[in-house]
Parts: C-alpha cells; structure tokens; sequence
C-alpha cells in the first residue's frame, strides 16, 4: 500500500499470571507496531499497598520502543497486563485517546482496550452525557468504561456482556479486572483475537506473529461474537482456565478483507490463513485476470510484495526489487499530516535504474484510495528509465470508506468512487491498469464448502455494508447532493 492510504486501526494484547506480564506486552506490541503507530499503553494489575490491587497504567504518544523504557516497565510489576498500539479511527490524536483505558468502577478496577470502530457509539454517548457521565477522550472505547460502571451486573463479568449488547459495529476487546482476563469480538468477527499459550499462562493477541516473537503456541482464534473469561483457579501460578460466556451469532460472519489485502503482517495467521500465502494467491489471480507483455514483476514494498510473487509465478515474468524501501523511516502513510504522507514518497522509495531502464514493468500494489501517490511511482520509475509501466492492483477498486475501525477518506476523496478505470489509468500516467476482481479476491480466500461472501466484509469495494451505520447515511446524503 502506498503512502497516501488508509489511516491503520489498532492491536491488542494480554496475558495473566506470568511473572514477566509487562515485558511480554511491551513484545506483543512490538510486533504489532505495523497495526499502529500513533500511540501505545500497558495496563497492568499491582498491589495496592492494602492487600489488594489497582491498576497501573503507562500511556504515551509514539512508538513501542520509544515509550517503554526499562524503567517505566519496573512501574508495572503485576502479572497481568494488557496492551494496546493506536491509530486514531474514533478521537483525534491526543493523549487522552491512548489505551488502555482505566477506570474505578463499583466493581474494582477495571482497563479495556479495544481495536475496530462502535458505529452506534456517538449515539451511545450522547445518552450517557444526557444522564451525567462525563468523558475524558473522544475515543469510543471509552463508551464500554462507562457501559461497564454503570451496569446493574453483580460482577464485571456480567457488566461486559451488558455493555456488549448495548453497542454495534466491530470490536476486538481485552479487559483488565482483578484475577480475570475478559476479551471478546463482536457477532460479525470484523477484526481478528487469537489465543495462545506461553509457560501454562494464556496470552491474546490481534495477530499470531506476536505469538511467534515471545514463543507463545497458538492455542486457537476466538470465534465471532465469542466472549471468554480467563483465570487462575486459586491466584496467581495456580492453573489457568478459559470460560466461553457468550457465544453470538451474527446474521453473517464480515471479517475484514483487508486484513488479508494490507493490514495484517504477511507472517502472521489471519481468520485461518497465513497472510502471505493469500496474498500470492491474490497475485497469481491478478495475472489470470490482467496478464500482460512485460520484462520484470516489480513490487510497491513492503505489501505488495507477496502479491508480486504470485504474479510473477503465474505469469512466468522474472520478480525483482526494482524499488527499495528505506525502513528507517517509518510507516509515513499513518502519520497524520498529509504533507509528511506526499514527502514520504521520495523518503521511502527509491528506483534501482539498472533494474527498471528500458524494461517493461508490471508495478504490483495492494490498492489505490487517493491516486496521488501510485502517479508519483508511475512518475519515478519512468523517470528511471521504465519503458512502459503497468499498474497491478491486488485488491478491487474502494469505492467506499469504512466504518468498522478504518479511518479512509470520505468517499468523494476515493478515486475509484467518483473515476472509471481509464480516468484512473490517465491519471496515475500508467500504461494499463488491472484490479483484482471482487469474485478472484473472494475465491483466493475461500476453501472448499466456504461461502466467502458470507464469511467476509467486502464494504470497502461493493458498498453493500454488513452493519448499517448513520455515518454511512450520511455518507451516501452527502454523495448525491454533490
């Protein structure tokens, strides 16, 4: 994906009863850095000094590694802790917004941190504000804080599950209470959890490629619309157990495509599949669809790497490295000001002449949303000599934004909402163009006996959106009054 693209949603992670909670957080959240890069946090359960416990939380603006030093994790001792790694999809980029969230609640306490979008959560808020709560971010998350405290449940258990009832849209939720880990994913499963093990305690992720870096075994994924309470049978070190207390059912399951397309490290397992191997299925569907006279298969890196592979072994076209990323910048395309996005690309990229002079290049990428920054490619490699350039594209045309915790343009600011297919080509100043087919996306992701258009969310490409939202409404108002 190019620079000028979606705004990244977040990652969650957690562990209880290990005697290295913290650390093991502060490395989950290393490795899902890639689903976030605006703020992190670690809540963490610790003495209170009064034979009880409170929660401890660290929250600040930036990157993992930069924020978590050695001596800010001694100030989180416990053994069970939460994580969380933000981009802003619901509140603006403040501090105030960073996760975990922590309150105290007539129930203890209690920290949540959470990845998708609530679509009925400006609703939800404005009557909690009419009947006297008072917030302190504009992060929907902060909703269950409030859903939480002032259910009429008996313990936190059931709290969650009466906050959960009472909000739509896609969440992928850990919370943090005395002794208990609670986590759950919305009916639809829009984003992905998965559940693992290390040293007899149990872990929660976004991904498996966090598993993977703290020597955690995948355990299995939690289930859309499960909710699950872990916890030690008599304290801490003492066995684990995981209790399902809600198992929903959507009227279909929507996981989110582009976890698959772009969000999700290639490396990591996603809704069942390894991100990569998809990803070259998706690019080997690509050259089916839009095969083409060329000399080299060239990827946009990093994501469109896996996609180039499948092209490049199904078309027999040699793959190479014609563009080389510099790594040392960062993830541009989620900062939050568009001049540092359209400086990015010279920043980030860089031609290898001898490699692109006088070729024909097939130029893979994950998507097109705004357009400005594949012209700027198309632009570089002719400049470095390309004799032709043409624009692959391993996902369909997003013709819509997102409502389930992607921060996209409005849909007028999408190129292929308001462009045909050539005006795109014209534009981007590419010799052809080819996107992957909403049916070949669907079949590269599908196994045997599935029913993948009712396994995944593909609002982002069709417009047809599993959860209504009245941002959508609007949306669509705004459209035709233009």
């Amino acid at each position: 994906m190019a620079f000028d693209k979606f705004r990244e949603e977040c990652g969650v992670f957690a562990i209880l009863d290990h005697k290295d909670a913290s650390n093991l957080v502060y490395l989950g959240l290393y490795a899902l850095q890639h689903r976030g890069q605006e703020s992190a946090g670690i809540a963490a359960l610790v003495p209170d000094g009064n034979g009880g416990l409170r929660i401890a939380a660290e929250r600040e603006m930036g990157h993992v590694a930069d924020i978590f030093t050695h001596e800010r994790l001694q100030r989180l001792p416990g053994d069970t802790a939460i994580g969380h790694v933000r981009y802003s999809t619901a509140g603006g980029s403040m501090l105030c917004n960073a996760q975990p969230l922590v309150a105290s609640t007539a129930k203890g306490p209690f920290a949540v941190a959470h990845n998708g979008n609530l679509v009925n959560g400006d609703a939800v808020r404005a009557e909690l504000e009419a009947r006297g709560a008072i917030f302190n971010s504009q992060s929907d998350t902060e909703v269950f804080l409030h859903l939480v405290a002032r259910s009429l449940a008996p313990d936190v258990e059931g709290a969650f599950l009466d906050a959960l009832a009472q909000v739509r849209g896609a969440y992928s939720v850990v919370a943090l209470a005395p002794g208990r880990i609670v986590a759950g994913r919305d009916p639809n499963g829009f984003r992905p959890l998965v559940l693992g093990m290390l040293d007899g305690s149990y872990v929660l992720s976004s991904e498996t490629c966090a598993f993977d870096l703290i020597g955690a075994e995948l355990v299995r994924e939690i289930g859309a619309g499960e909710v699950i309470v872990i916890e030690s049978e008599a304290g801490s070190g003492s066995p684990q157990r995981v209790r399902t207390i809600r198992q929903a059912h959507g009227q279909r399951e929507a996981r989110c495509i582009f976890e698959h397309v772009y969000f999700a490290r290639p490396d990591s397992v996603v809704f069942g599949r390894n991100v990569a191997a998809t990803r070259k299925r998706f690019g080997a569907q690509l050259a089916k669809e839009h095969p083409v006279d060329a000399d080299v298969v060239v990827p946009v890196p990093d994501s469109g790497v896996f996609a180039a592979l499948g092209y490049s072994l199904q078309s027999g076209i040699p793959f190479e490295y014609g563009l080389v990323r510099n790594h040392y910048v960062g993830r541009t395309f989620i900062e939050p000001k568009q001049s540092i996005r359209h400086f990015g690309v010279k920043v980030k990229l860089n031609p290898v002449r001898e490699i692109i002079a006088g070729k024909r290049i097939v130029l893979i990428d994950d998507s097109i949303v705004r357009g400005t920054t594949s012209k700027k490619i198309v632009r570089m490699l002719k400049q470095a000599g390309a004799k032709e350039v043409h624009m692959r594209i391993s996902s369909p045309p997003t013709i819509g934004p997102c409502y389930y915790g992607i921060d996209t343009p409005k849909r007028q600011e999408l190129i292929a909402a308001t462009h045909s297919i050539e005006a795109i080509r014209d534009y981007i100043e590419a010799d052809t163009i080819g996107y992957l087919s909403p049916g070949g996306l669907l079949d590269a992701v599908s196994s045997e006996g599935d029913n993948p258009e009712r396994l995944y969310c593909t609002a982002c490409f069709t417009g047809e959106y599993p959860v209504p939202s009245s941002e959508e409404e609007l949306t669509l108002e705004e459209t035709a009054r233009a």
